[in-house]
């Protein structure tokens, strides 16, 4: 039943999970779709504001292609946000695999940040602090798991 749930036969706009769940989604796409923005056309405040990494100096000068990737990463989570706003307005049946998808981002970025946290706090040498994303990744995971149970979860 979950499977079928998860990989529905038909994509179509018929959402069987719970009501939060899908405001969930929704609310948390555009978190997402705001987070990509910036790292895709404002990418220096994103990287040095947001992200805390300092500036690299050098000659030549290696931030614009820093920047520049960091843009690409930007691009890339809005291609993704883009797919879940056609979920949320054409095939809300799907919601649950987006779900599923989300978890597989947040949860690497929980287990596989974590194994080099305290080492990106000790050296210090490219950031001025922990990323948000870093520090706030177990309390978004958490949330994504909740959100992914309800919305497998039948109105009925």
């Amino acid at each position: 039943m979950m499977l079928k749930k998860i990989f529905p036969a038909s994509a179509d706009n018929n959402f069987d999970g719970n009501n939060i769940a899908l405001w969930g989604f929704v609310i948390f796409t555009a978190a997402m779709t705001w987070r990509s923005i910036i790292h895709m056309f404002f990418e220096q405040y994103g990287f040095h504001e947001i992200a805390s990494f300092i500036l690299i100096e050098g000659n030549p000068d290696p931030m614009p292609i820093i920047y520049r990737f960091f843009s690409l990463w930007g691009f890339a989570q809005l291609i993704f946000c883009f797919v879940c706003w056609i979920v949320i307005f054409r095939y809300r049946v799907l919601i649950p695999l987006m779900y599923l998808f989300w978890l597989v981002e947040w949860g690497y970025r929980t287990i596989g940040y974590s194994l080099t946290r305290e080492e990106i706090a000790i050296q210090g040498i490219y950031t001025n602090s922990i990323t948000p994303g870093i520090v706030l990744a177990p309390y978004v995971l958490l949330l994504l798991i909740i959100l992914f149970a309800l919305s497998l979860k039948s109105k009925n």
